[in-house]
């Protein structure tokens, strides 16, 4: 099996427009959630959420790639940009035809729908939809424009998972690597559902936190009065490459994956396992792969949505898996910054990770007020500061609706 290494990264986030601003935010503890500006939320029960701020898609983007694209594929592009960027790798010395593209995103261009669709209402004596309406909408078209923009030719497509798609992405474009199909692989994960659809829907579903008076600290994952997860927005790239093919290109290496797991709940459409079952055996699947101890892992970057029962359920699968090394680790939700980027989330978290390890530093759960009696007190659960800590390795999990749980590894070369 190929080795898997990092050599560039990117991030769009609700803290963050870049690698550079999205770090600060994560050693100072930056709340990214505020009252929805993107519309007029006033009439919902969830009226905030957290939104990419100052987004400007130019230069990266002219104005008729704007136009074809819906907002998550403009994130997208513009994180994939930075990673690039960084990993520096020369197209016209590059195999084009083993260079690939894999793409995670839960629910795609809902706002292109909308629009289309309240469009038709207006007048529906005359349907007229946009040519551009598919093509803006479907989760599978950000690797067409990736592949586009940068002569990829190898594998191209989409994962779909709810919030475990990006982190998927990543582990099937590692696999692509390993197995010697593919040089290059850019990978991660986009979101863009802080619409009408995308607030109400999940509102109806009780998912969201109502906490309208004090959006900052309306993300609190692991405390007592949290009441739901807080809805993201943005994107997160990393280009993946095989090792030697990195070293002889002499390029940065960043870090290295060393293990991916993926399981399912088979328990319930929305609620996790209360046992954290599917949970703590992909993180025993995945440090199987990893060929690590749970004693090689000083860093866990939880799922941690802030909902009742789910933080309860990760907490017991990583006390199942780490047994008294759980002790030792540092756990820390950047949800409680970010807001949950549903399909998104996997890639940015994974990317807050790596900014972690190669920092020294620990991004905190903020947010935390009241200790959870069903939580065990002797964790680290890294509340309200960063930490300083040497990370030679971390985890991270991301699961979604459907009972669907993921998780890689990532260590220093």
């Amino acid at each position: 099996m190929k080795r898997v290494v990092v050599t560039g990264i990117g991030a769009l986030t609700p803290i963050g427009n870049n690698i550079k601003d999205y770090t600060a935010a994560l050693q100072t503890g930056v709340s990214g959630a505020a009252t929805i500006t993107r519309f007029d939320a006033s009439k919902f029960k969830t009226q905030f959420a957290c939104e990419v701020k100052d987004f400007q898609p130019a230069p990266i983007l002219d104005r008729r790639d704007v136009k074809k694209m819906d907002l998550f594929s403009q994130f997208a592009m513009i994180s994939t940009h930075e990673a690039m960027e960084m990993a520096g790798l020369d197209l016209e010395k590059t195999d084009l035809d083993r260079c690939g593209v894999i793409w995670g995103a839960g629910i795609g261009g809902l706002r292109t729908l909308e629009l289309e669709n309240i469009a038709y209402g207006l007048k529906p004596e005359t349907p007229r939809y946009s040519p551009f309406m598919i093509v803006k909408m479907i989760i599978d078209i950000v690797t067409g424009h990736i592949t586009i923009k940068y002569g990829f030719k190898g594998t191209n497509f989409a994962t779909v998972s709810a919030c475990a798609s990006s982190t998927h992405a990543i582990s099937i474009a590692a696999d692509q690597i390993r197995m010697g199909r593919q040089d290059v692989v850019i990978t991660g994960g986009s979101e863009a559902a802080i619409t009408f659809a995308g607030i109400g829907g999940f509102g109806s579903m009780k998912a969201l936190s109502s906490r309208n008076d004090d959006p900052s600290t309306a993300s609190r994952p692991f405390d007592k009065d949290r009441d739901g997860f807080v809805l993201g927005e943005g994107a997160g790239t990393l280009i993946l490459e095989e090792y030697e093919h990195a070293k002889a290109r002499g390029a940065n290496i960043i870090c290295e994956l060393v293990g991916t797991g993926s399981t399912a709940d088979a328990y319930h459409v929305t609620a996790p396992d209360p046992e954290g079952n599917g949970a703590a055996r992909v993180m025993k699947n995945t440090l199987l792969e990893a060929e690590m101890n749970p004693d090689q892992i000083q860093y866990v970057n939880v799922h941690g949505t802030s909902t009742p029962l789910g933080d309860v359920a990760e907490v017991n699968a990583i006390k199942k898996v780490f047994k008294e090394a759980a002790y030792d680790l540092n756990i820390s939700s950047t949800k409680s910054m970010t807001g949950h980027l549903l399909g998104a989330a996997g890639a940015i978290e994974a990317v807050a990770g790596i900014i972690a390890m190669n920092n020294d530093f620990i991004p905190p759960t903020i947010n935390h007020f009241t200790d959870d009696p069903d939580i065990d007190a002797k964790l680290n659960l890294t509340f309200n500061e960063a930490q300083t800590r040497k990370v030679d390795a971390f985890m991270s999990n991301t699961f979604g609706f459907g009972g669907h749980n993921a998780c890689v590894i990532f260590k220093k070369v």
